[in-house]
Formats: C-alpha cells, sequence, structure tokens
C-alpha cells in the first residue's frame, strides 16, 4: 500500500486545477499585458481568477496581487507594513516564536535595520491569545503578523480576536493562512485582518503561486522591480495558468469546505487515538482547535528522521515538521517554541492529511508506526538508558 499523509507540505493538483491550467497553455498563451486579442483573453483569465480568490475570502478583486507563493506574499506583507510605520517613526513589530521561517527570516532582517521584534510565547499547546497581543502593543507598533494555523502541530490561533484587537489599536494585522485557506472557512473584512498571504500547492492547486490580499489603501512596497504587472506592485510576466489552477482549486476547495473538514477530522482523530496507545509518546498542538488534517507527535527515544525512512519503506509519506526545513539536523523551532526539550523534539512525526485519504489508510499507518517504533527504540542507547533509569523519561 502508498500512502501520502504530507499534505502539509504539499498536494497533489486536482483534475479541476489541470482542467482550468491546460487551455492557458495551449490556446489561450497571450500575455495579459499585450494589447491584441490574444493577449487580451489572457488578461480575461486572469481578472475572472483574481475575482474568484477575491470571492473565496471575502474582498475586492483589486486587494488581490498574485505572487511566486506564500514566502513571496509574507515578504512583501511584512516589509510593506514596515515601510509604512518607517514613516511614522513606528518600528515595532509583534508576531510569534513558531512562525514560518518566511516570517521569522523577513523580520530578522528588519530588526538589522533598527526594528524592535517581539515574539510572543505561543505556550504549551502553541496559541496565543487576544490579550497577549493587546497587552503587547505599544504607542510605536507598526505591525502583528501572526500566522492562522501552524504549519507543523496544527494549532489554529484565535484570528478574528486578534485582528479586533489591531483594528482598535490602529495597527496593522498580517496573516500567513498558507495552512488555513481551502481549508478554514476565511472572510478577510468579518475577521479584521489587514493583510493575508496564502499558497497554491497547499490546496491541490500549482506550485510557484501565490497570494496576497492587501486592503484597499495599504501602499505595498515592491519586492520584484521591472514591469507595471499587478498594478505596479509586483513585477514580471504573469503565469497565467498556474493563477487559473489556483483559482480553481480555491474554488473547488472553498465549496466542499465543511464536509471535507468533517471527513478528514474523523480521519485525524481516528490516528491520534491510535498513536496516543504507544507508550512515551505526546500530541504536538492545541488537541481540539487544529487543522482537520494535522498529527504530530513526538516519540521518546528515537531520531524521525530513522523513523520517517522506515515509513517511507512501509509506503507511506509523512514528515517530521516544515518541508522547508527538512534538510536540517536542528530541531524543530516549533517544537523547541512549546516547550519539547532537544532530545524529545528530533523524535517528531508529522502527518498532514487530505480529503482523498482513506480509513483503510489510517488502520495501515496504525499497525506499522508501532513497530517501527519499537524496533529504533530496540536500536536506541538512549532508550536503554531511559528504560534502565538512567535517564528520566520527559514523555
Amino acid at each position: 500500500m502508498t500512502i501520502y499523509a504530507d499534505n502539509a507540505a504539499t498536494t497533489r493538483m486536482s483534475d479541476t486545477a489541470v482542467a482550468a491550467m491546460l487551455p492557458c497553455m495551449q490556446e489561450f498563451y497571450g500575455n495579459a499585458s499585450s494589447l491584441h486579442s490574444t493577449g487580451q483573453k489572457a488578461a480575461e483569465i486572469l481578472q475572472a481568477a483574481r475575482e474568484t480568490v477575491a470571492d473565496c475570502i471575502g474582498c475586492l478583486p483589486q486587494e488581490i496581487t498574485f505572487t511566486s507563493g506564500g514566502s513571496e506574499a509574507d515578504n512583501q506583507a511584512i516589509v510593506s507594513a514596515a515601510r509604512i510605520g518607517e514613516k511614522k517613526g513606528k518600528k515595532h513589530i509583534i508576531s510569534t516564536a513558531f512562525e514560518h521561517h518566511a516570517v521569522l527570516h523577513t523580520l530578522e532582517k528588519l530588526e538589522k535595520e533598527g526594528f524592535d521584534v517581539e515574539l510572543l510565547p505561543v505556550g504549551s499547546i502553541g496559541t496565543v491569545t487576544a490579550e497577549q497581543v493587546k497587552a503587547a502593543i505599544r504607542e510605536d507598533t507598526c505591525l502583528v503578523t501572526i500566522m492562522y494555523a501552524n504549519n507543523e502541530i496544527g494549532s489554529i490561533l484565535p484570528i478574528p480576536e486578534i485582528g479586533k484587537v489591531c483594528r482598535e489599536a490602529g495597527v496593522l494585522f498580517h496573516t500567513d493562512a498558507v495552512q488555513a485557506a481551502g481549508h478554514l472557512h476565511i472572510d478577510v473584512k468579518e475577521q479584521n485582518i489587514d493583510m493575508l498571504s496564502l499558497s497554491g500547492h497547499k490546496f491541490h492547486g500549482p506550485k510557484g503561486v501565490g497570494v496576497l490580499y492587501a486592503k484597499r489603501g495599504i501602499r505595498l512596497t515592491n519586492i520584484i522591480e521591472g514591469g507595471a504587472q499587478e498594478r505596479g506592485k509586483r513585477a514580471g510576466t504573469e503565469n497565467i495558468p498556474a493563477i487559473a489552477g489556483l483559482a480553481a482549486a480555491l474554488k473547488e476547495a472553498c465549496e466542499h469546505i465543511d464536509e471535507n473538514a468533517a471527513k478528514v477530522s474523523a480521519l485525524r482523530d481516528k490516528l491520534i487515538a491510535g498513536l496516543s496507545q504507544i507508550p512515551h509518546s505526546a500530541l504536538n498542538g492545541d488537541p481540539v482547535n487544529r487543522l482537520p488534517g494535522n498529527v504530530n507527535f513526538c516519540f521518546e527515544g528515537i531520531e524521525g528522521e530513522s523513523l520517517l525512512l522506515l515509513l517511507d519503506a512501509k509506503g507511506i509519506s509523512a514528515s517530521s515538521g516544515s518541508a522547508c526545513t527538512s534538510g536540517s539536523l536542528d530541531p524543530s523551532h516549533v517544537l523547541l517554541a512549546i516547550g519539547r526539550p532537544h532530545e524529545v523534539a528530533h523524535g517528531s512525526l508529522r502527518l498532514s492529511l487530505c480529503e482523498e485519504n482513506t480509513e483503510e489508510e489510517m488502520d495501515y499507518i496504525l499497525a506499522e508506526t508501532p513497530k517501527i517504533v519499537e524496533y529504533l527504540r530496540n536500536m536506541s542507547p538512549m532508550w536503554k538508558d531511559l528504560v534502565s533509569g538512567k535517564r528520566t523519561f520527559m514523555l
């Protein structure tokens, strides 16, 4: 049996997305900036996609900028807010300790320019409260950037409440919604969101295309200079096939969001219940308020990389955390942020599901994972020290 359980890293492109893309490659292949009819047909597809995305998240089409993905959108949102604040003498930015590196690394660059970045602690289940944000806001705060849902441990943050606090304080609020878009209901107006990032390949769209929503009136700073595409805010000929695929995939995901969430949540809960039976294991993230498809565990006494390789040998594709840092030997910054010790954080497993997964697949995962964990523990000197009492169990 072959099982793909790494949907937080990327998803299989849907038939709907592929069908939307193919005509843009072979028939409507014009440059959307060209004045001739071939180019204008591409421009019509671009505008239709902009309207579709806007409808999915509750904003105006002119508030949508297409990017190369979530990372670029995060960069542009944060830098734009920083430049707006800088002109007003405001250089304090609030975020959290477990953001995606697209956010954290951008904030690190701004720190080198003299910005004061405050990373809020996320607690043992990985969340922050609106009260924490309110207490952190200062007179010189120019931006609050907090992810909608964590990409590794699946915790969903109280975005509407945080947005309300920011709106009342007159502070721009950005959320990295890469893991949430297409899986959770999003309405940027109702949820007091000023800027939002998403990426097509997280909801069965193509890779290499994303969206930055910026509320009308926010002056975006260009990250890529060149032509006047995307209202002069994102240079480069628009990738019409990818944009069309993203819009089609997002529309389909939003139309089926409730039924998909119900199915995937049931599969998730089955996995959590089964993996919890493994001795000295722990679920990471909010046990209740979490993404429908996210399952993240730590198993004491093993290395996550070995676990992944042995699962892969059994036909199970999984991860130990963010795909963007999978080549790193360092433990997950997310797991460290929620208080997992280094030794425990190294033994993590993330299974991320979608509506294409089945209950039969969950049974197979639950049959194979405990055997692999036991096999690795029997080979581990650390586990022998734990069992003999030379070390103290942490889980």
